[in-house]
């Protein structure tokens, strides 16, 4: 790498190229990060984040496996402990991939508290520790890459006061009230939704815990007991069940839908009406983002702001083709 950067004798142009290509795209500074990596030779890094909700992780792992296929020239490597759901064996996870030598770790944090301990053994060991899509305030992670989730949910809350009328109903759905990220976009859309909708009432907060079938369960048993519903707010990916509710029961575009994250299976939903609006969480930046930043931290020592924050976008019909190139073939086919 030394040697490519320098234009040193030894070094053939096709992988001269591919260094530079990578090094420019890190914003590489060679001295710090030449030290670095031809001390190390390698730097490994854990990714232990869920498969599910996938609509939304998938795209989160893409996002981290294209910026390292670019530092790759530079001696980085991914090692990819995944786990179930989010929020289920997390812990078990966490102890699993630091048996492993790794030098930085990228976790999607579902119960923050009771991670703390992990990542605090994380840090005593000089693993820095990056959050993607959710926090873990109060601990000693590096940084954490979300969308805010007090801005995703205002947005949300001044959408739905727009759609309706003032004394309307809304459930609002959620995975946990633990995950802080979630949390938070349930008092920014109450805050907001009042502001926009004073007479309007949220009739029901339902924990889905993101998994599909708890979804559609208690999709279908909270509508039925709450019948007069006008709106409703999904506050996480895991959207699909709600709709699948919602068809079955004969009540898609009756009550006005804003759901989170865009993805394929969301595409038909959206030109229906059936979803009147979803907060892009441009899950692949954010994926992108956490692996630049602690592959920087480590071969630069630069470092990052405490929270980095990705702007979301508001999806509906009239712009949804601004979001879906020619070819659809894949969710990671969306652009950002």
């Amino acid at each position: 790498m030394d040697r490519a950067l320098h234009d040193r004798p030894g070094v053939n142009a096709v992988t001269k190229r591919r260094v530079i290509r990578a090094a420019q795209k890190l914003g590489y500074r060679p001295n710090l990060a030449a030290r670095y990596l031809s001390s190390r030779k390698r730097i490994t890094i854990g990714v232990a984040i869920p498969h599910e909700v996938a609509y939304f992780y998938d795209e989160v792992r893409e996002g981290i496996f294209e910026a390292a296929s670019v530092f790759e020239p530079l001696g980085v490597k991914i090692l990819h402990r995944p786990y179930k759901r989010f929020g289920q064996h997390e812990i078990e996870a966490f102890r699993d991939i630091l048996q492993e030598e790794i030098s930085g770790l990228v976790i999607s944090p579902a119960y923050p508290n009771r991670l703390l301990p992990h990542i605090e053994e994380a840090t005593r060991r000089d693993i820095p520790v990056v959050c993607v899509a959710t926090d873990a305030p109060g601990t000693k992670r590096l940084t954490s890459i979300s969308v805010n989730p007090l801005v995703s949910g205002g947005l949300a809350g001044e959408l739905m006061g727009y759609f309706l009328r003032d004394s309307a109903e809304v459930i609002v759905f959620i995975g946990m009230h633990a995950t802080v990220d979630h949390e938070r976009k349930l008092t920014s859309f109450r805050s907001s939704f009042r502001s926009f909708c004073p007479k309007g009432e949220i009739a029901a907060i339902v924990e889905t815990h993101d998994e599909a079938t708890e979804a559609y369960l208690k999709s279908r048993k909270v509508l039925e007991q709450h019948g007069s519903v006008k709106g409703i707010y999904v506050a996480t990916a895991n959207s699909m069940p709600v709709i699948r509710a919602l068809e079955e029961l004969g009540l898609a575009r009756k009550i006005k839908v804003i759901s989170t994250d865009l993805f394929p299976a969301m595409f038909p939903h959206i030109r229906s009406s059936t979803i009147a609006a979803t907060i892009h969480q441009r899950a692949r930046e954010q994926g992108a983002v956490a692996l630049q930043s602690i592959v920087r931290f480590l071969t630069e020592r630069v470092q990052p702001a405490a929270q980095i924050s990705i702007n979301p976008a508001i999806v509906m019909r009239s712009n949804l083709d601004l979001f879906i190139p020619q070819d659809t073939s894949s969710a990671g086919d969306l652009v950002p």
